[in-house]
């Protein structure tokens, strides 16, 4: 969205948008932007609360006030919790995969038990958000779980950088899970149930704080900032 900023306003017409990833802002420079601290896939914060959304966009259109930029402002507050499932636990049960030997099998095992309720949710929907990263779920669940001896796999895609597959597979690999979930009777919950069971009760979940320090420390700076400010959401960062 930055650099399409910046084409438009090459042409004269002034832009603002709202910005989830802080880094990418920084580094395209958009000529103006609101930074929200809110989950992917929801720039206006929860949904059904029109108010707070209300909010957020006049704060973004309110930046069309400076005449030029960069600017990129913080909004100051959360997203209010909405969409709660009081007594909501989750309906896929996943005991029996921790006879794997090494997080590697378990998340294998894991990710086996709940591909037939994906491929339910695919076929109730007509649609899935996952296949950015272009890999199985079983080839993604096994190159990101690669990485936890602090090496870098080789890419299995020609042409694509290891850091750049792995933050498609983890973007993937969360889509897969919470999809599967959904499908499932009982399974409709708010977004915030559905982050604290994938990143508090599940091997994905495990493996992905369990990367945070060794990508946070790593020689390669892309895989570095990946875990310094992609890898693990900031409403999940007290598991660190």
């Amino acid at each position: 969205m930055g650099g399409l900023a910046h084409t438009i306003e090459s042409e004269g017409v002034p832009t603002t948008q709202v910005s989830l990833i802080r880094l990418h802002t920084e580094t395209m420079r958009a000529p103006r932007a609101l930074w929200v601290p809110f989950e992917l896939g929801r720039p206006l914060g929860a949904p059904d609360d029109a108010a707070f959304q209300r909010r957020v966009l006049l704060d973004t259109l309110r930046l069309l006030e400076a005449a030029s930029g960069p600017v990129l402002v913080d909004f100051p507050d959360e997203a209010p919790a909405g969409g709660m499932v009081e007594g909501w636990a989750c309906p896929i049960q996943l005991a029996g995969t921790a006879d794997a030997d090494t997080p590697a099998g378990r998340l294998a095992a894991e990710i086996r038990r709940l591909h037939p309720w994906y491929d339910e949710a695919v076929a109730r929907r007509g649609r899935t958000t996952v296949g950015a990263g272009g890999l199985a779920m079983a080839d993604a669940g096994a190159f990101m779980a690669a990485f936890l001896d602090g090496g870098v796999p080789e890419s299995p895609l020609e042409g694509v950088a290891p850091a750049a597959l792995l933050k498609t597979v983890l973007e993937d690999l969360k889509a897969f899970y919470l999809e599967a979930i959904a499908a499932q009777p009982g399974g409709a919950a708010g977004a915030g149930q559905l982050a604290d069971w994938f990143w508090g009760e599940t091997e994905a979940g495990r493996i992905m704080l369990d990367l945070h320090p060794v990508l946070s420390g790593h020689a390669d700076e892309r895989l570095k900032q990946l875990g310094l400010r992609l890898l693990v959401p900031r409403s999940q960062e007290h598991r660190l």
